[in-house]
């Protein structure tokens, strides 16, 4: 690990960055996600009524579906989200700190 490559890239304001901007948006993304399945979680656990009604009358759906159904379909919008910044913005900055460093 103390090979000079590695300390360039450690030394290089970029990449500090990087790691900042790549760590904020995973730890956000992370938060919606988990806050929404524990919610979910403590509904069916403690509310499971709630979940239960029907969505409407007669109707064999019940209000859980739906809600559980947005929540897996959420955490794959949000997987989008982190893609389009990993293949964007977080990748040209890596390409810079990689130009930079073999410099």
């Amino acid at each position: 690990m103390s090979n000079p490559v590695y300390e360039r890239v450690r030394r290089n304001p970029k990449f500090h960055e990087l790691v900042r901007k790549r760590s904020r948006l995973a730890l956000g993304l992370s938060a919606i996600v988990l806050v929404a399945y524990y919610a979910f979680m403590m509904v069916v656990a403690f509310a499971p009524q709630t979940l239960h009604a029907p969505l409407g009358e007669g109707s064999a759906l019940s209000v859980g579906f739906p809600i559980g159904a947005a929540i897996i379909v959420v955490s794959w919008l949000l997987t989008g989200v982190y893609s389009h910044f990993a293949n964007g913005e977080f990748e040209d900055l890596n390409q810079d700190i990689t130009r930079e460093t073999l410099r």
